[in-house]
């Protein structure tokens, strides 16, 4: 890709804005779907634990013991989830964003296909796609700068940093 900065940078910042506000709010929505889902298999958990002291014995226990555990492994997997869901709505929404932008700047093609043949030299053949990027190639090199690629790799680059959308700040 480009290093440095472009005519994207202002449209990369807006992106990651309004991706911010969306997995902000995804996230508030999954975090209280997984404290109702936590308070409720701990509700059931207490409610065993409180059948097994009824029954006494160590036996009890044990099962009180694994229907905790076996709560804990379902918060969990709501949890991640509920992640999963955001980033992908965040995958959606920022593909969406770049696709917008390419559309908004008739120049951006141009400068995508002079990153391209940057990229694979002046021989590339250059083919624009319709969501405002281009794909190129030479005989065995192919560049994808399409819009969703584009929109993939800025994602890809955030990396573990994608976490912090749905962490509190």
């Amino acid at each position: 890709m480009i290093a440095g900065s472009d005519g994207l940078d202002p449209v990369r910042a807006a992106l990651l804005r309004a991706a911010r506000a969306s997995a902000d709010a995804m996230r508030e929505r999954a975090r209280a779907d997984a404290d109702d889902t936590l308070r409720s298999a701990r509700a059931a958990a207490e409610e065993v634990l409180a059948r097994a002291r009824d029954l006494g014995g160590s036996d009890g226990a044990a099962g009180a013991a694994r229907v905790r555990v076996r709560a804990l492994q379902d918060a969990w997997a709501v949890e991640l989830a509920a992640r999963a869901e955001v980033y992908a709505a965040l995958r959606a929404a920022i593909r969406a964003g770049v696709r917008r932008a390419l559309e908004e700047d008739t120049s951006a093609r141009v400068r995508l296909a002079g990153v391209a043949r940057d990229l694979l030299g002046p021989g590339a053949a250059v083919t624009p796609l319709a969501d405002g990027g281009v794909t190129a190639g030479v005989p065995g090199r192919r560049v994808d700068l399409s819009a969703d690629a584009l929109a993939d790799r800025a994602l890809d680059r955030l990396g573990v940093r994608a976490e912090s959308l749905w962490r509190p700040e």
